[in-house]
């Protein structure tokens, strides 16, 4: 039977004449961190005093051992990142040059010392640039010549980090006769049947060479056995009325375990459990009349997707651990999300990633890995990116959860659009791997997936790749240079990137910028925001609603409102237009360190207000008001779920003071997975232009509100409310607050980080009218008086 000896212990980092202790898995920047030889990266503009890491060679060593017990030894990497030398006892093993590949080296009846030494990433990138030539990308870092992971050379919400080191685990495989090489399960349903079909390679020593071996597989009480003469096998098992795996808000998420076993006549060779799920997925992009879909069919389902764009959730991506990835993805599921897109300048995550995903019931879209640049279709990177290809398409295909393969991130629409196609001159640049070479492995690999060339990307060359009636769109005019009610001047097919800055929470800052006097363009601000003219975008955002506040805590809370603002305008609209459009992926969900950014979750895992209001935009049921293209008013109200909304549609228009002018009531049923539209009445409708009244929109306790002007024009009174803060008895560290409005009070936020570090809140931002109550429960939060929380409470104001 195969034995196993995990690498984990005993490694040391050779760090100028001197060996540091060193983690596997780690990388340089956390093992000079550990020995606390570098500040953290993270912290003021720490990150600009360890760029010499990543110019610099690094070795790490340990001693093994042989086995004298089996015939045959591998020493097998995850992960080694990224360009490195192996040698053992002196002799070299072989050199790799991939980030994302698994690798296998015969290392049967050696012992020694074992080094893994790496090249400097900036060093493999010039080498093989030299080699390829000249490509273009949007960052002047060389990630495009490197396979290594493209957002750790820095990207427009993360720091400049390039790792090196045994980022995935190592270990000793000991094992005679034969391995299981591959298991490759395909799982399909027809008729209620579920299937798999296991693609089965195994690998045997010259002892085993001929042997007959037996190869048996069971899933749900189901087997399937045969005997294996060759290295490849395939078996098919059946399993009646196998029960669905479902997205969350869809159904249950139902996982079965597939156990393979290898054996000869003495016995066990080796085994292999894996955890799989029924379902079909399908990608419906036909064309109609409004252009070309692309809808995602899930057991026949056809889904509006509420997504989040997902980067790695730490720059030094070993320290995120399967509880992190828990964490993080319950706080995806617990908005309503039901996708997560994993980016293409990523990784491909962890099996803790996925396996939290088919638990949850969030569906992947798995980007491969190429990201904003024009990448060399010739050697070296070609052999590379087909074996990183297959290595990572035939582990992930056992995962429910994935959904969907992606080619690229942005690179079909920079060509046409970014200046590539002349400066190329005809060079390679991608477009064989996304129209060539990855289809063809994903067809061969995992037919049981669609498959599509890129984000964005309109179906063909006939169409531009971004054209927002075909295919997939990424919105980035809207926050780059238009407000962000300019989002409904189009419906895309699918959004698959739009979304708006804004800073992390408060506690955040002062945890990454301690002793620094916060302002909007302090040094350590402006360090932690990389994007382009980051603050002026969110200066001129707020510029367009708010008068601009020369108060960081006025500035911080407005750059809070709007980004949320932002996002739901964005998502009510499109949400509205189902079924022509099939879904909105948010740019982002969460960060990789303290900074200013899109994320919906900062860099310390803080929720930030948008968190909650995808939690709203994303539930079932939605309720929203909006202006038509003919100047009316339209409340739109849509159901998401299996069965029909009976509801009353309550709307006011109200004046500044909350005292009413017109108000009525309506009953409607909106049937399950569709939009109800209703014009609103001209006599509920507020004066265009008018600075004294508004509309509310109340049914089933969701709300909506239509200011016909913006705030800084808006008549708003002094908010004022009333505050009674009580803990839970026998609740330790959980406190109700209840507030009450005596105005109008619009965007009420309670930033409960300001009371504590440890304290959150169940509510984002919150319009009361008055009399009206709402009561926020704190966690983690010590206690506090009425005065404290005022303290901590921000609205809109009059200006």
């Amino acid at each position: 039977m195969k034995d196993v000896t995990r690498l984990d212990q005993g490694w040391s980092l050779h760090h100028d004449g001197e060996f540091l202790p060193a983690r596997v898995p780690g990388s340089v920047h956390t093992d000079l961190l550990n020995a606390g030889l570098i500040d953290d990266p993270y912290l003021h503009t720490n990150e600009n005093d360890v760029a010499w890491i990543g110019h610099r060679d690094w070795t790490y060593s340990t001693r093994i051992t042989a086995d004298g017990t089996h015939e045959r030894t591998d020493l097998v990497f995850d992960g080694l990142d990224t360009a490195a030398r192996i040698t053992l006892g002196g002799t070299e093993l072989g050199r790799t040059r991939n980030m994302h590949r698994t690798y296998r080296f015969d290392v049967t009846g050696l012992a020694g010392d074992l080094a893994v030494h790496f090249t400097s990433p900036y060093q493999e990138a010039a080498e093989v640039r030299a080699v390829t030539g000249e490509r273009p990308n949007i960052y002047p870092e060389p990630f495009q010549y490197i396979r290594k992971t493209a957002s750790s050379f820095g990207w427009d919400w993360g720091p400049t980090l390039p790792t090196s080191g045994i980022w995935r685990p190592a270990r000793l495989e000991h094992w005679s006769t034969a391995r299981l090489a591959e298991v490759r399960p395909l799982v399909t349903v027809a008729g209620g049947t579920g299937r798999v079909e296991l693609h089965l390679t195994v690998e045997r020593t010259a002892t085993g060479a001929g042997r007959p071996l037996t190869v048996r597989a069971a899933v749900d009480g189901r087997t399937a056995e045969t005997v294996l003469d060759g290295d490849t096998a395939v078996l098919t098992l059946d399993v009646p009325d196998a029960a669905l795996w479902w997205p969350r808000g869809r159904g249950d998420q139902p996982l079965y375990d597939l156990d393979v076993t290898l054996a000869d006549p003495t016995g066990p060779l080796d085994t292999r459990r894996q955890r799989i799920g029924f379902r079909t997925v399908e990608l419906d992009r036909s064309a109609d009349r409004d252009g070309t879909g692309f809808t995602l069919v899930v057991n026949g389902e056809r889904l509006f997707v509420r997504g989040v764009n997902w980067i790695p959730d730490d720059t030094l991506v070993t320290r995120v651990t399967p509880e992190r990835y828990r964490t993080r993805l319950t706080q995806a599921a617990d908005a309503n999300i039901d996708l997560v897109r994993v980016w293409g300048g990523g990784i491909y995550e962890d099996e803790a990633f996925y396996d939290t995903c088919d638990e949850l019931g969030l569906m992947v879209w798995q980007d491969f890995l190429f990201a904003c640049a024009a990448y060399p279709e010739e050697q070296p990177l070609r052999g590379e990116i087909e074996a990183e290809a297959r290595d990572n398409v035939a582990r992930l295909t056992p995962h429910p959860s994935l959904v969907l393969w992606n080619g690229n991130n942005e690179n079909l629409w920079g060509f046409r659009d970014w200046g590539w196609e002349p400066e190329l001159a005809g060079d390679s640049w991608g477009e064989g791997y996304y129209l060539g070479l990855l289809p063809r492995i994903v067809a061969e690999l995992d037919p049981t997936r669609p498959y599509t060339a890129g984000s964005p990307w309109s179906g063909s060359w006939d169409h531009h790749p971004n054209d927002p009636d075909h295919g997939t769109h990424h919105s980035w005019e809207v926050w780059n240079r238009r407000d962000y009610t300019e989002y409904r001047d189009s419906v895309p097919r699918f959004v698959a990137e739009f979304g708006w800055q804004a800073p992390p929470a408060h506690a955040t800052l002062q945890r990454a910028l301690p002793g620094e006097r916060l302002a909007a363009d302090s040094p350590g601000m402006l360090h932690h925001q990389k994007a382009e003219d980051g603050n002026g975008k969110l200066d001129r955002g707020i510029e367009r609603h708010f008068a601009l506040p020369a108060d960081f805590d006025r500035w911080h809370y407005l750059a809070q409102v709007v980004q949320a603002r932002a996002v739901a305008t964005g998502i009510e609209h499109w949400r509205s237009h189902w079924p022509r459009c099939a879904g909105t992926v948010v740019w982002q969900l969460n960060d990789c360190w303290p900074v200013s950014s899109w994320a919906t979750v900062d860099g310390d895992g803080r929720l930030k207000p948008l968190w909650h209001e995808l939690r709203r935009l994303y539930a079932d049921r939605l309720l929203t008001v909006r202006p038509t293209a003919d100047g009316t008013l339209e409340a739109a109200l849509v159901n998401q779920a299996a069965e029909p909304w009976t509801t009353t549609l309550r709307l006011r228009r109200l004046a500044a003071d909350g005292t009413a002018a017109a108000d009525t009531a309506t009953e409607t049923t909106v049937a399950p997975r569709s939009v109800t539209r209703l014009a609103v009445p001209a006599a509920l409708t507020p004066a265009d232009g008018s600075a004294k009244e508004f509309l509310t929109a109340d049914a089933d306790g969701l709300r909506a509100v239509h200011f016909p002007v913006t705030d800084r024009v808006f008549a708003y009174p002094q908010p004022e409310y009333e505050v009674d803060v009580r803990p839970v008895p026998g609740a330790d560290g959980i406190v109700d607050v209840t507030v009450t409005a005596r105005t109008l009070v619009r965007d009420l936020l309670l930033q409960a980080d300001r009371l504590a570090p440890t304290a959150s809140a169940d509510h984002g931002l919150l319009t009361l009218l008055p009399g009206e109550q709402a009561v926020i429960r704190l966690t983690g939060c010590p206690p506090v008086t009425p005065e404290a929380v005022r303290g901590a409470l921000f609205a809109v104001e009059p200006f």
